[in-house]
């Protein structure tokens, strides 16, 4: 009987996959940043949303005084090397509210962002997973919600809580889940057709261990560039709450408050409103960016 040489079974070293491909095999995550790294704009706006995060949390602390301290001796100041963005009508610089105001605006973006994902997933989830009129339930339930304008839904909580941070991070988390949850429920109707669902399902897992190990990793990435447009939701819904008076109170500051004040001294002084709105206007540019970079380098169909 002939002896087979051991040395058959092992594996061709020269026809890995990489080998074939002609590049290094990379993780899903990976690939993912080495393909964000080549869009131009998605990375030039990473960078500046980490500066602007950078200044809200170093400028205040490295300050000699406080955003909100009074000097009615240098009220209406241009922006100069002393006052870089001006001063307002007490005297307080400009520079330090606005990146002070940064701290709150961004803080309720990615928070009210974050709790918007975790209740849109797990409904999501739940609905595609039960079917039937439960998830038709859910589905008129969420089209009702829609209909109705987001700001006039956050308006009504925010006149039934107190008004303040935690109140509008709240109104924005049991308000603008839809969409995230519509966008779930979608994929989880598609990977319930895959067979290593099926399989996991007829092994008896649980609709928990499906959520958690099958299609929360799955639709992660989908989920991740939704979210980058909830951020920008956020931070507009809250300018326009400070604005029209039920946002952020005293003593906190933010980007729509100081909108708000700058609108009245637009005509004499358009420094108070120009940097708060160039701020805004640039934070909202930059996530918007960073979406559809995301959205660019998580599509398979779109990997070189």
């Amino acid at each position: 009987m002939a002896v087979l040489d051991p040395s058959l079974f092992e594996p061709d070293r020269e026809r890995r996959p990489e080998a074939l491909a002609g590049r290094k095999s990379l993780a899903f995550w990976s690939d993912v940043w080495r393909r964000y790294r080549q869009n131009i704009p998605a990375m030039a706006s990473l960078v500046l949303l980490i500066v602007f995060a950078a200044l809200a949390i170093m400028a205040p602390l490295l300050a000699t005084k406080r955003w909100d301290q009074v000097d009615l001796f240098a009220t209406y100041q241009r922006p100069s090397l002393e006052h870089w963005f001006g001063t307002d009508a007490l005297g307080r610089d400009i520079w330090l509210s606005v990146w002070f105001g940064a701290r709150v605006s961004l803080a309720v973006g990615l928070t009210a962002a974050l709790a918007q994902m975790a209740i849109g997933v797990l409904i999501g989830c739940f609905s595609g997973l039960r079917g039937g009129r439960v998830d038709m339930f859910i589905m008129r339930f969420v089209d009702i919600m829609i209909a109705i304008p987001f700001l006039i839904w956050v308006s009504l909580f925010m006149l039934v809580l107190q008004p303040g941070m935690s109140s509008i991070i709240v109104a924005f988390a049991l308000t603008q889940w839809t969409d995230i949850a519509r966008l779930t429920r979608g994929e989880v109707l598609r990977l319930k057709e895959t067979e290593f669902v099926i399989a996991s399902t007829s092994l008896g897992a649980s609709h928990w261990r499906l959520i958690t190990r099958h299609f929360f990793p799955n639709i992660l990435p989908v989920i991740i560039v939704a979210v980058t447009f909830q951020v920008t939701n956020a931070i507009f819904g809250e300018a326009f709450l400070s604005y029209i008076g039920v946002g952020i109170q005293p003593p906190l500051t933010s980007w729509g408050q100081l909108v708000s004040m700058g609108i009245s001294e637009m005509r004499d002084n358009p420094y108070m409103l120009v940097f708060p709105s160039l701020a805004i206007t640039l934070t909202m540019l930059a996530l918007q960016l960073i979406g559809d970079g995301l959205r660019d380098a998580t599509d398979p169909k779109l990997r070189r």
